[in-house]
């Protein structure tokens, strides 16, 4: 099947049921994505299809195939970092880093669909993905900072 990942069509030869996380990792080489439960309940594997977020530990590849897949190595570059990737840097956020590319995806998503989230509105989209360490009141900061560095450029 042909897959295009971060504005690249890869050609992969795999069971339609093999889920798109393991596409990435394992057959392109894409580590940024990354394994947590498997259950799509911890959100580390958040990429993006279509623009929206999705757990990409229960999206089949088969069902990515002809879709626009955004992963963490796609969202920006060294030298252009998307703004919640700046933000993330800003506030600081990682401490381990694990949950952080899912993080980043999810956050990413909120602000292309809702460009000035309110607390509660951060709160509620991104309570899906976990964070071990507990960083959430400086996710929701760079949230924010993100929203209010899309608005001004």
């Amino acid at each position: 099947m042909q897959l295009r990942i971060n504005g690249t069509l890869h050609e992969v030869d795999v069971e339609d049921d093999m889920p798109l996380l393991w596409v990435l990792r394992d057959e392109l080489g894409l580590t940024g994505t990354k394994f947590g439960c498997g259950i799509a309940q911890c959100g580390a594997c958040t990429v993006h299809l279509d623009g929206v977020a999705v757990r990409s530990c229960q999206t089949w590849a088969i069902d990515a195939e002809g879709a626009d897949i955004r992963t963490i190595e796609g969202l920006g570059t060294p030298d252009a970092l998307h703004a919640v990737q700046e933000a993330w840097l800003t506030e600081q956020v990682a401490q381990c880093g694990y949950c952080q590319s899912g993080q980043i995806m999810q956050a990413a998503s909120l602000l292309a669909e809702n460009p000035q989230p309110t607390d509660q509105e951060i709160d509620d989209v991104m309570s899906g993905n976990l964070c071990r360490c507990g960083t959430y009141p400086r996710i929701r900061a760079a949230v924010k900072r993100a929203a209010n560095l899309m608005q001004e450029g």
